[in-house]
């Protein structure tokens, strides 16, 4: 299974853009602030959106939210970057978070887009297909 996130909205707040599923939408996702770390961008802890690249994805359990969320593996120079519900750049400390709508700043939706999302990771990992996220 291979996830896409086109980043396409930049404030100086936060980063949103589009989540598809091999081709499909899937929902929006807001990140931090796109530093452009690929190109020598400094990244500031917790205020700071993850690389462009591609990304192996597990589910694994969360000690800080108590429970399994898809894990992003291999992102240098952040650790435990997930997915998960949230509604605004105070939410994320650079994880992403799943909406299904969008507004200046904040995705809505969060929960629905969540569960959603994490059902169809979860299943194609049960039938131990390789999931990736690739981020532009």
């Amino acid at each position: 299974m291979n996830l896409l996130l086109k980043r396409d909205f930049f404030t100086p707040e936060s980063t949103t853009g589009v989540l598809s599923i091999d081709g499909v939408f899937q929902c929006f996702v807001l990140e931090d602030v796109d530093r452009k770390l690929e190109t020598g961008g400094a990244k500031i802890h917790g205020l700071t959106a993850i690389p462009r690249g591609i990304y192996p994805l597990t589910i694994t359990y969360s000690p800080r939210f108590q429970k399994p969320l898809p894990l992003l593996s291999g992102v240098s120079g952040f650790d435990g970057i997930r997915i998960h519900c949230g509604n605004t750049d105070a939410d994320t400390e650079g994880c992403l978070l799943v909406g299904n709508a969008r507004w200046l700043n904040k995705v809505g939706g969060s929960r629905i887009a969540f569960d959603a999302l994490f059902t169809k990771i979860k299943a194609a990992l049960d039938r131990k297909e390789k999931v990736t996220i690739e981020i532009k």
